[in-house]
């Protein structure tokens, strides 16, 4: 099966989608940005190739008599999930091991690799309770979970056994790059097919349909998800060794991606982890005019980032909290060096965080708005793209201001609006591919 892959690597996700020869999207990958990009590039094709797998795990089996779909293929998604943890754990582990040296270590002897390898034990065992049903995790991101488990687990092992805790999160820091960069490793088929051994022992309630499922499953899995053409966009294409034919800049891959979302679409405003693009295009989805801002990261996803750090919050918080302000705080810079003096001295006035954030989100906006100006103003259908639309608070803030200056508009909000410059790509990869090398013809 031919397949077009599109990455856009942004300054903290790398996303990857997966077109088919009709464009339809197969699936879609997304993993945090490293120092490696050519890693973060691998990371999210091969995320994409496993939403692939399911997406054609869907297509086989909606069909199928008496199965109950979506129960059995969320349960195999979280023993895949779970699989794929456990495989990074045991590298982080090998790892982690592997730092235990040096005069530090020499006084606590073996018992700092038994430490180690206690903290290790303690993650396998509450592995199942993280991808169990209904489990909440702030994030997806192997790092993120791992980190955070680590940090609590090894506190109250150097507790129990003796030893300095700074020692055992030392051993962590030296090893999760190194796991990070590597790239996934092992066959995709077989992994499914451990996670669905692993789903049948845990979920035995499922087994009644395994029979049924499987011969399916098996036959998807022998698809070949051939990568015809690949393009690279986004902050960090020049940094991977594609020749130039492979690579589009963000502005003509975010256009072309929300055109693809929103065929109507005519002015696209995105805002990523280190900028902001205004952006026209005509019926085709071809860029006409489009504005960014300068090198400064004020207003975008990066600045939302240095806010919660300062509040000590996660930055899925801070918009669900400024939603509470009834009188926001007027804020007229939006500076990420000034950021969290000028938030420590608003709190020390008695100024409430809600407030405060709504004020924020509302400058973040009034910023954008000056972007989308200069580029030719709005323009009916409106698209919001990047992780900053996943925001409520700026999104509150866009609407109103669009009305107050233009009227009333229609404004497109796609739940996976994250990934419209890898969908942008991907189309240019397809397009490529059937002898339309500048993306101009639908």
């Amino acid at each position: 099966m031919k397949t077009f892959v599109g990455i856009d690597l942004g300054s903290t996700t790398t996303k990857a989608i997966l077109l088919d020869e009709n464009s339809e999207v197969i699936g879609r990958g997304i993993t945090n940005s490293r120092s490696n990009y050519s890693t973060a590039a691998r990371v999210a094709s091969e995320e994409a190739r496993v939403d692939g797998r399911f997406t054609l795990f869907h297509r086989a089996l909606a069909g199928a008599q008496g199965v109950r779909l979506e129960a059995f293929l969320g349960a195999l998604e979280r023993a895949f999930r779970l699989e794929q943890f456990l495989e990074q754990l045991d590298d982080l582990e090998a790892t982690c091991l592997g730092q235990v040296r040096g005069e530090r270590f020499l006084k606590f002897g073996a018992m700092a690799k038994t430490a180690v390898a206690e903290v290790f034990r303690r993650l396998r065992q509450e592995a199942p309770e993280l991808h169990a049903p209904g489990a909440k995790r702030k994030s997806d991101f192997f790092r993120d979970i791992a980190g955070s488990r680590y940090h609590a687990l090894a506190e109250a092992v150097a507790r129990d056994v003796g030893m300095p805790y700074d020692l055992l999160l030392n051993v962590y820091d030296k090893s999760i790059i190194d796991v990070e960069n590597r790239p996934p490793s092992g066959s995709l088929s077989d992994k499914f097919r451990r996670a669905l051994g692993r789903m049948l022992s845990a979920e035995p309630a499922l087994k009644s349909d395994a029979a049924e499922v499987q011969q399916h499953i098996e036959r998807t899995l022998d698809i070949d998800l051939e990568e015809t053409y690949l393009v690279g966009t986004g902050y960090g294409r020049v940094t991977l060794p594609f020749p130039k034919e492979h690579i589009r800049s963000e502005i003509l891959c975010h256009g072309l991606g929300a055109h693809m979302m929103y065929p109507n679409t005519r002015t696209v405003l995105d805002i990523g982890g280190q900028d902001t693009k205004g952006i026209q295009v005509d019926a085709n989805g071809i860029v006409e005019n489009f504005q960014m801002n300068d090198r400064c990261a004020a207003g975008c996803g990066r600045y939302l980032g240095y806010i919660a750090d300062e509040m000590n919050m996660g930055l899925h918080e801070l918009g669900p909290l400024a939603m509470k302000s009834n009188r926001p705080a007027r804020i007229n810079s939006t500076c990420t060096v000034f950021a969290g003096a000028e938030l420590r001295d608003r709190l020390s006035l008695g100024e409430k965080r809600e407030d405060i954030l709504a004020g924020l989100h509302r400058a973040i906006i009034l910023r954008a708005m000056s972007i989308i100006s200069r580029s030719g103003g709005v323009t009916n259908e409106f698209t919001f793209t990047g992780g900053v639309a996943k925001n409520e608070a700026a999104v509150r803030e866009l609407k109103k201001l669009i009305k107050e200056n233009y009227g009333e508009m229609t404004i497109n909000i796609n739940p996976e609006s994250i990934y419209t410059g890898a969908l942008g790509a991907a189309e240019f990869a397809r397009r490529a591919h059937l002898g339309d090398a500048d993306g101009s013809k639908a």
